[in-house]
């Protein structure tokens, strides 16, 4: 998330407002926010409802786990009326899609 806030203005200059979603609770999201010096949204995504239904949820861990509603790492480039245009992801959680590809392809796709 601290690296997406260091392109926010890149991605703000071609017209994407940029948000972040978790399963952690407000406090928490809030708490980060504020340390990491955030300036977009963090939502808190309760029992994984946004997760579950954009199809991102990883369905490694079962209701009640501790990580149930985790997503697989990744970036949604979304429309205004909340299709996804276009998903970019990386396997394992270390890892994110890199900003610049995210980046070109927004700026190719223009804003519907």
């Amino acid at each position: 998330m601290v690296q997406l806030e260091s392109r926010r203005a890149d991605f703000e200059a071609a017209g994407v407002k940029v948000a972040a979603m978790t399963y952690d609770s407000v406090d928490t999201l809030r708490a980060f926010a504020d340390r990491a010096g955030l300036g977009f949204p963090l939502l808190h995504d309760e029992a994984a409802k946004h997760v579950n239904a954009l199809g991102v949820r990883n369905e490694d861990y079962a209701p009640g786990h501790s990580a149930y509603g985790i997503p697989h790492p990744g970036i949604l480039f979304l429309a205004p009326d909340g299709r996804v245009l276009h998903r970019f992801a990386v396997p394992g959680y270390r890892q994110r899609p890199p900003l610049d590809d995210v980046l070109a392809l927004v700026r190719s796709t223009g804003r519907e």
